[in-house]
């Protein structure tokens, strides 16, 4: 089991509590929007901001968080997150925020302990570089953009 640890922002609704997971096989956690106002915002279509979560997170070294969208908002309303998924970095310790993106035909409005976004913990490794003369050969080779075939 990893632990990721949080702290809370001052402003932060503590009420709204940590990122959950929502069933027993769950492969992401449940972010909530967290204004410090307790309002909302309205996204136009096309628009994005940046949605506080309220927290910061420590995350151990050898893994990273992702943030990835809520399938929910992004079949019924279009609200997706446009770098998805999102890299938290271990050595990061700023507040949590999530970019947020009404790509659908209406306007989107994220209300107070909403849930965003959901972040997924991950191993990472990091590799070392290497330049060579010539890489190996494959069947493949430099056929990319659709050239395995049609399905």
């Amino acid at each position: 089991m990893v632990t990721v640890k949080f702290t809370w922002d001052e402003a932060a609704d503590r009420a709204l509590g940590l990122p959950a997971y929502e069933s027993a096989g769950a492969a992401g956690a449940d972010l909530r929007a967290n204004f410090a106002d307790r309002g909302a915002l309205l996204l136009k279509p096309g628009a994005w901001a940046l949605v506080p979560t309220g927290l910061r997170l420590e995350i151990p070294h050898g893994y990273e968080v992702q943030l990835r969208p809520r399938s929910g908002l992004a079949l019924k309303h279009g609200v997706t997150l446009p770098n998805s998924p999102g890299t938290i970095d271990a050595d990061y310790r700023g507040p949590l925020g999530v970019i947020v993106m009404n790509a659908g035909k209406a306007p989107f409005t994220v209300h107070h302990g909403e849930r965003i976004a959901q972040m997924v913990v991950a191993p990472v490794v990091q590799a070392e570089f290497e330049l060579v003369e010539a890489l190996s050969e494959t069947a493949r080779g430099t056929g990319g953009f659709g050239s395995t075939g049609q399905s």
